[in-house]
C-alpha cells in the first residue's frame, strides 16, 4: 500500500442533517470539503488501506462516520458522543458570528484579534477530534481541521419559520 491508499477521495455530508445557511458557512463548507479532498490522511486503524469514502451525519447525539472504500466496500462505522464538542463548537459559532460582523465595519487590528480567537477555538476543536478518533482513525492535524469544520455545519440546527 502507498502513503495515497490512506486518503478520503469522497465525503460527504448526511443531507438530512445540514441546513443551508448564510453564504459565509457555505463558503466555510465548501472551502473544507476541497481543501480536504485535494490533501488529507486517514487511516483506519488495523485496515488494509482505501481510498475511502466517508459519510458524516449526526443521529442520537452522536457524530456519525460511516467508512467505505472508494469501490463501495465498507470499512467501519464510527459514532462519537458529541457532548465533548459541544461547548467547542458553541464558542466557535459565537467568535465566528463576532468576525462576519466585524468584517463589516471593525478596524482591521480588531478583525484580526477576533479570527485569532477563532482559530484558537478552531485548533481546540480539531486537536479534540484527533484525539477522539485515535484508537479507530489516525488523521493528520489538517485533516482534522477540515473535519471540524464540517462538524461544526452538522451542529447548526434550523431555527421556526425561514430555516435560518
Amino acid at each position: 500500500m502507498t502513503d495515497g491508499d490512506f486518503r478520503i477521495v469522497h465525503i460527504e455530508l448526511d443531507e438530512r442533517t445540514v441546513v443551508r445557511r448564510s453564504p459565509d458557512i457555505e463558503q466555510e463548507r465548501a472551502v473544507a470539503i476541497v481543501d480536504l479532498l485535494d490533501d488529507n490522511r486517514f487511516v483506519p486503524v488495523g485496515d488494509r488501506g482505501g481510498p475511502y469514502k466517508l459519510l458524516l451525519s449526526i443521529a442520537d447525539n452522536r457524530l456519525v462516520l460511516d467508512i467505505a472504500r472508494a469501490d463501495g466496500s465498507e470499512v467501519d462505522r464510527l459514532q462519537l458522543p458529541l457532548l465533548p464538542f459541544r461547548r467547542i463548537v458553541r464558542d466557535y459559532f459565537m467568535v465566528c458570528e463576532t468576525y462576519y460582523d466585524a468584517i463589516k465595519h471593525a478596524s482591521p487590528s480588531r478583525i484580526e484579534a477576533i479570527d485569532m480567537g477563532r482559530r484558537a477555538l478552531h485548533n481546540e476543536g480539531s486537536n479534540a477530534l484527533q484525539a477522539r478518533l485515535a484508537d479507530r482513525v489516525e488523521v493528520d492535524f489538517e485533516t482534522a481541521r477540515r473535519l471540524f469544520t464540517l462538524i461544526c455545519v452538522l451542529h447548526i440546527r434550523p431555527t421556526r419559520g425561514d430555516g435560518t
